[in-house]
């Protein structure tokens, strides 16, 4: 059976001798191991460490990492874990780790939050691409958290199925880049000329980079979609509706009543694809941001509305995936707190 690859621990830039210290662990995990030093105590443990949801893996590599580095001596260790991406379960090990104890009690902190961080953005991400599925999915959170969590958080939605993330430090680990559209800035910057503003786009940004434009500045989705396609012809990739939630388009005022109308509707895309359509321009995408969900996805696909690929942000990061860890064995005999024994998986694979 051929092996996955695993990320090498190099590639996370560990503050290796602060985790190594304790220094990002709870306190009582660095007593633990210092007690155990003083008492000239090395017992051998297994740790067993599981969710308790249903989710998509995320951080499995950045955890191994965290072991290999920080640990006191990796070759101590035997450790047997699941992949990023992988689907898991409510109790379900993702990973054991066997070895003295005092060579890895202080790193539980570490990998069992590198663990829930990622695992939630990671489930979150495949759960948007399952409802947007055969359509692409572009991850936006950047702006909505640290900018410290961005090259573990655009790595995890990477394996969980997002064709582009918006920052190079999200793309960092599989060697990409960040994708993007034209911003309202830019086109404030001009002006207010999203015709002018994604010209200059066009003009100074390698070729290679498909132009995506903002179309709602003026809050008039058609009129701008067929300005802009009508001034750039097939330099123009791709519009992108981004209608604040209390907006309601210019295009749709004359037929509020019967529908909520307010941000990007199913009408409202309906409306500049038959536009777009109507003068040649079938070959332009539309893309649509602000505020979308799974469930929203799932909507608009149950109703066929024309979107070729959603922009998602502030919901990938909603909810917790909590992660636990157990000493379940030490010297190789069966000891764990009631209700948390010892739990075989067959999918559990040897690190290297």
């Amino acid at each position: 059976m051929t092996r996955r690859r695993r990320l090498d621990p190099s590639i996370f830039h560990l503050p290796v001798e602060r985790m190594r210290a304790g220094y990002y662990s709870d306190k009582y995990f660095v007593r633990t191991r210092d007690i155990l030093l003083a008492n000239g105590s090395r017992p051998r443990v297994t740790m067993q460490v599981f969710g308790k949801t249903d989710g998509f893996l995320g951080g499995i590599d950045e955890a191994i990492a965290i072991l290999k580095q920080c640990a006191v001596e990796w070759k101590d260790l035997v450790v047997h874990a699941l992949y990023d991406g992988d689907e898991i379960h409510p109790w379900e090990p993702v990973m054991l780790i066997e070895g003295p104890y005092d060579a890895f009690a202080h790193l539980e902190t570490l990998y069992l939050g590198v663990l829930a961080r990622r695992t939630k953005v990671g489930t979150n991400t495949r759960r948007v691409v399952d409802a947007a599925r055969p359509k692409e999915v572009m991850f936006f959170p950047a702006r909505h958290d640290h900018w410290l969590v961005q090259t573990g958080d655009g790595y995890a939605a990477h394996v969980a199925g997002a064709i582009g993330v918006s920052t190079d430090a999200q793309a960092s680990w599989w060697g990409s880049e960040g994708v993007g559209t034209v911003p309202h800035a830019l086109i404030a910057a001009f002006g207010g000329d999203t015709v002018l503003a994604t010209r200059k786009f066009a003009e100074h940004i390698p070729e290679s980079v498909r132009v995506v434009t903002l179309v709602d500045f003026e809050n008039d989705c058609v009129g701008t979609s067929l300005a802009v396609a009508r001034a750039l012809g097939k330099r123009l990739y791709g519009v992108r509706l981004d209608t604040s939630e209390t907006m309601v388009d210019k295009s749709l005022i004359g037929e509020m009543g019967t529908f909520k109308p307010t941000g990007v509707v199913p009408e409202l895309v309906w409306k500049v694809r038959k536009a777009l359509d109507a003068e040649g321009f079938r070959h332009v995408k539309i893309v649509v941001s602000g505020g979308f969900t799974a469930e929203r996805i799932r909507r608009f696909e149950a109703q066929g509305v024309p979107v070729d690929a959603y922009g998602v942000g502030s919901s990938l990061y909603l909810g917790r995936f909590d992660f636990t860890a157990d000493v379940v064995m030490v010297d190789g005999k069966p000891i764990a707190k009631v209700g948390r024994q010892y739990r075989p998986n067959p999918r559990l694979e040897r690190v290297e």
